[in-house]
């Protein structure tokens, strides 16, 4: 299981530092770099439908955190995000986080008075399946982006 927090969800292709970016045809870096985010969203995406029978990440009940995962490539196209997107099915709270750091004490009130701190989980903190999809499928992201480099080199 990944680490809380931080980077760990990284990762660098080694070899290709040398090179300018001016070096690169981005037409295939683009391609090559899209078809790597979509490696580690097909696998967050199943640990997310899987979540109950693993225990440690969020169960999918509706499909709405599943299908909120995308992939970005940026626009110079040598770096790609892949990531759980606020959308409208998710009501008026990015859930997300709530899933990852997890909540303690009880909901708001109506009336907006000050309540006791009981310390207690509302919701448990659940495993970070995005850094451990990009862990599964380090070795065909890094393959997939090599070759893309070797074929984008002008």
């Amino acid at each position: 299981m990944a680490a809380k927090g931080g980077l760990s969800g990284y990762m660098h292709v080694e070899g290709w530092d040398s090179f300018r970016r001016l070096d690169f045809n981005k037409g295939p870096i683009r391609k090559g770099m899209r078809a790597g985010g979509r490696l580690v969203q097909r696998a967050s995406r199943s640990k997310i439908r899987k979540g109950a029978a693993l225990e440690d990440y969020p169960a999918g009940r509706s499909g709405a955190l599943a299908r909120s995962i995308s992939v970005k490539v940026s626009r110079p196209g040598f770096l790609v995000r892949v990531g759980p997107n606020k959308t409208p099915a998710m009501g008026k709270h990015f859930y997300p986080a709530y899933l990852f750091y997890g909540v303690t004490g009880n909901p708001a009130r109506k009336d907006r008075r000050a309540q006791p701190k009981t310390g207690k989980w509302r919701i448990k903190p659940r495993g970070n399946y995005m850094v451990d999809a990009l862990q599964e499928q380090a070795g065909n992201v890094r393959s997939t982006l090599e070759g893309a480099f070797a074929a984008a080199l002008k």
